[in-house]
């Protein structure tokens, strides 16, 4: 399905790019990226299973580079400027008319997601995180994600365990859902057709 490149400012001045393809059903989702010091962008395997399962049910989606990666002007900022970059692609989609969006990220982008929520007010319809790497990255304590409704991990993620998450997710948000893929790492190749048959079931 087609994508267009745009471009989107944050409240730094920061000018971002970002492939938006836009449905007509007024709902939507921004999808956020793996870690940029480790090579992470929009392009990666599981930002594009996730664009593909939103799309294919009909959803408008925008996945773009964070600040400081590919063509987005910045640098990387630990994932607080960051948060204000989510918040930018989120006003990008409301402002083409789309009236809910969705949240959704894989690692890094999972955990930027969760802190732009949180700490930074952002306003999702739905959250999803695909590998959110605790530990690896500082989830806060008392995080709470009233928005959050679907976890997935592999059952060999040493970034995302599966047993570090079967105790964090419900506090997150009680009622979320927690999926693990068996066999799976927190990469996920070889696994692209089973998460992309997980997100389909639950969008």
């Amino acid at each position: 399905m087609a994508e267009k490149k745009i471009r989107f400012e944050n409240v730094d001045g920061l000018q971002l790019e970002g492939l938006l393809h836009e449905s007509h059903i007024g709902r939507g989702v921004v999808i956020t990226h793996p870690h940029p010091l480790y090579g992470g962008d929009m392009h990666n395997n599981v930002v594009a299973i996730l664009q593909n399962a939103f799309q294919e049910t009909g959803f408008s989606t925008l996945r773009f580079n964070f600040r400081g990666v590919g063509a987005s002007s910045g640098a990387y900022d630990d994932g607080d400027g960051e948060q204000r970059d989510v918040n930018a692609a989120l006003a990008a989609m409301r402002d083409r008319g789309v009236s809910g969006v969705d949240l959704a990220g894989y690692s890094f982008g999972a955990w930027v997601n969760a802190r732009t929520a949180s700490e930074a007010g952002a306003v999702c319809a739905r959250m999803i995180m695909i590998a959110p790497p605790a530990a690896m990255l500082a989830f806060a304590p008392a995080l709470n994600l009233p928005s959050l409704k679907l976890v997935i991990t592999g059952s060999r993620d040493t970034f995302a365990p599966p047993d570090m998450l079967k105790k964090q997710v419900p506090r997150w948000n009680p009622s979320a859902r927690l999926e693990i893929i068996s066999g799976a790492d927190h990469f996920l190749y070889g696994f692209e057709r089973t998460l992309a048959d997980v997100l389909k079931a639950h969008l």
